[in-house]
């Protein structure tokens, strides 16, 4: 049995999958020779926890206030159905990480620790000769939320400033190259991450431009997760919860708390907003803007009191849904532009070496879209797999929580569960999915060709869609009574780890 705080044997896959996409492609990827430097771009990656995408104001939110992010989206290629394939914080970042879908990489709960045997981001960044950086929320090594990390287990990250997962905001701690003792953010902890990267851009640019690297840096903010009364004093002040539109799927007797918990998150969302504009500022007072590769995305989303619930895992749009902007130096001459189609989580790292002229891993299970972004191929039909391998913590069983397979197309959304089809939407017709489609007779022919989609990949990825104790069972993970790995805090241990489930 393990925890999940060793590198467990990935027992998730067949044989034949796991070969031909673990072992032989990390043998290939481990001989192709480091690439010289060059005049390749930085690319400077900003994701937030659980901000979904309708909460802007470049998607039609009036009522939060994201001007600086407003005017980033109307100089990058949005992304209008991002999905996080897996919304959830701990699988999410691997598969970022990765470029590999859960059931490869194995990491389907939260505080399961991340193997080494996938050439990461950082590692394929570095052998390009990049300089690589990570600042904030960590969530990939499951020893313990408050835990120390060693170099070795940093997935090829030199710069250093993390903790592995925090959501005390305002007292909140990190560990740097300089040793293993704690040190502590100042005052609200994303202003002050956003202030390390700033002076981690300056201090770039100042280097001599004939010996500089480029540089990949990843700047991971805990807000706007929960809890949400606790961002700045002046934007909570900013927000009156009485004026506040709330989504069309909040039940009506939930008015009340969903109007405060949208006040608070959406004074997380404008610091957050602030600290894009500072990012931007610095990259272009450093002459690197037009340089940099700048991402502003979210792990996942949050139901926000939409059908009568919180939090993420879910197949519907709040929870799966995310902001996706890319801004291209100008010398790529990539047109700022609005795309419909859905680009997932494993997708972002290939997508994202390739642009940058970086080799693409044989590891990576995810697409390429760089040709998309550059304008030189068009997706006709393509779709983004969603997948909730083990329901746990909030979404438990009794909750309505589920094991599910499924795919987002940009009009439809499709689920299978273990008991057989289980939900189709027309979002297009149906935008806040109130009217499931599955039975209905005219939607039969549109179900099937979803369902014979959904089989191609799940066939594609391996997966044999088991139930979630099977799994769990397969990698020996231990979990409480809600499936939910046990972790530490800053007060100790916040669950207690039992054995698996029989």
């Amino acid at each position: 049995m393990t925890d999940g705080r060793e590198d467990p044997l990935n027992c998730l896959m067949n044989r034949r999958h796991f070969l031909a996409s673990s072992t032989c492609a990390l043998a290939a990827s481990s001989q192709a020779p480091a690439a010289t430097p060059g005049k390749q771009p930085n690319i400077l990656y900003l994701f937030s926890d659980q901000w979904r995408t309708m909460d802007h104001g470049y998607m039609g939110n009036a009522d939060v206030r994201t001007p600086n992010i407003d005017l980033l989206e109307e100089q990058s290629v949005n992304f209008t159905n991002a999905v996080s394939g897996i919304p959830v914080c701990c699988p999410h970042r691997a598969c970022l990480l990765t470029g590999q879908y859960p059931l490869t990489h194995g990491l389907f709960l939260n505080d399961l620790r991340l193997n080494t045997r996938a050439t990461s981001f950082a590692q394929a960044l570095g052998r390009s000769g990049y300089d690589t950086g990570y600042i904030g929320k960590w969530h990939i090594d499951g020893t313990g939320r408050s835990a120390y990390i060693p170099p070795g287990r940093r997935q090829g990250f030199d710069y250093w400033k993390v903790l592995e997962c925090t959501h005390n905001y305002n007292k909140s701690r990190y560990y740097d190259k300089a040793g293993k003792d704690a040190k502590m953010w100042e005052g609200y902890d994303a202003y002050a991450q956003t202030r390390d990267a700033v002076a981690y851009i300056r201090k770039h640019a100042a280097q001599p431009a004939e010996s500089r690297n480029p540089f990949g840096l990843f700047l991971s903010w805990g807000p706007p997760h929960a809890p949400y009364r606790t961002g700045p004093a002046k934007w909570l002040d900013h927000y009156d919860n009485r004026k506040l539109t709330l989504r069309g799927n909040v039940p009506p007797q939930l008015a009340r708390q969903a109007q405060s918990t949208y006040a608070g998150y959406y004074a997380h969302c404008s610091a957050l907003d602030e600290c894009v504009g500072w990012l931007v500022e610095a990259l272009r007072e450093s002459g690197e803007l037009e340089n940099t590769i700048l991402v502003y995305t979210s792990d996942h989303g949050d139901m926000l009191h939409s059908r009568g619930q919180l939090k993420k895992q879910r197949p519907w749009d709040e929870s799966i849904r995310v902001p996706f902007l890319v801004r291209c130096p100008s010398s790529f001459k990539v047109k700022p532009r609005r795309l419909d189609a859905p680009i997932n989580t494993p997708d972002i790292m290939p997508t994202l070496l390739s642009l940058a002229g970086v080799e693409v891993p044989a590891s990576v299970e995810g697409e390429d879209f760089a040709g998309v972004i550059r304008g030189t191929r068009r997706l006709e039909d393509n779709h983004a797999l969603i997948t909730c391998p083990s329901p746990f913590g909030q979404w438990t069983r009794a909750q309505g929580g589920r094991e599910y397979r499924g795919l987002r197309t940009r009009r439809y959304t499709y689920t299978r569960s273990l008991d057989g089809p289980w939900e189709l939407f027309d979002n297009q017709e149906d935008p806040f999915q109130q009217k499931n489609l599955i039975g209905s007779p005219r939607h039969h022919a549109l179900r099937d060709e979803l369902e014979d989609k959904l089989k191609a990949r799940l066939t594609a990825t391996g997966d044999d869609f088991a139930s979630g104790e099977d799994l769990i069972k397969r990698c020996g993970y231990r979990v409480d009574p809600r499936g939910t790995v046990g972790y530490r805090d800053q007060n100790g241990w916040g669950q207690v780890s039992v054995p698996a489930r029989t």
